[in-house]
């Protein structure tokens, strides 16, 4: 950050007073500017033991499959947002479940929260944001072709689940390899 976006004034990367990490603060108007993690929000969307896929219309991983999700927006809850965000990439409205997994990615800032969800009618479809939308079981779900790697533990935690019938809340910590 360059510019302080309440005064316009300068910024500079410095400890402020009582802090224990540096920030952006502002030359003129003192102003802490604070930066926090992005919340992803999506669902697993559930049928017949199968989940609704996405084939991404987008960068960053064009072309590749994975869970209706995206950012949260200001004024909505976890649940709210991930509901908007599952009817945006898959023109379908699901009832919403309860939160399920929770993924932790500290080095892109990023912290994703995933809702079991159930499809209620099959008028799922293509979108802008989608190339395709399909059902996969277990046995067929595209794994070489998945886009992001929070979403081969949360299909394979979930097929696990369904075989027990038990959906316990886990969280998770995809840290990049070294």
């Amino acid at each position: 950050m360059k510019y302080c976006s309440e005064c316009g004034s300068e910024t500079e990367k410095r400890i402020p007073e009582g802090d224990n990490r540096e920030r952006d603060c502002c030359k003129g108007c003192d102003l802490i500017h604070y930066t926090n993690p992005k919340i992803i929000v999506g669902t697993i969307p559930v049928k017949d033991e199968s989940i609704l896929l996405c084939k991404r219309a987008i960068e960053p991983r064009y072309g590749k499959w994975t869970l209706p999700g995206g950012f949260l927006e200001n004024g909505e809850t976890v649940s709210q947002g991930a509901f908007r965000e599952t009817l945006e990439e898959t023109n379908t409205e699901v009832e919403m479940g309860e939160l399920y997994a929770i993924f932790n990615v500290p080095q892109i800032n990023q912290v994703y929260m995933l809702y079991l969800a159930k499809v209620i009618k099959d008028d799922f479809s293509a979108t802008t944001e989608s190339l395709e939308v399909e059902f996969f079981n277990e046995a067929n779900i595209p794994w070489e072709e998945l886009a992001f790697p929070f979403v081969p533990i949360a299909l394979k935690n979930v097929f696990a689940d369904m075989k027990k019938n038990e959906f316990p809340l886990t969280t998770h910590t995809i840290e990049r390899r070294k």
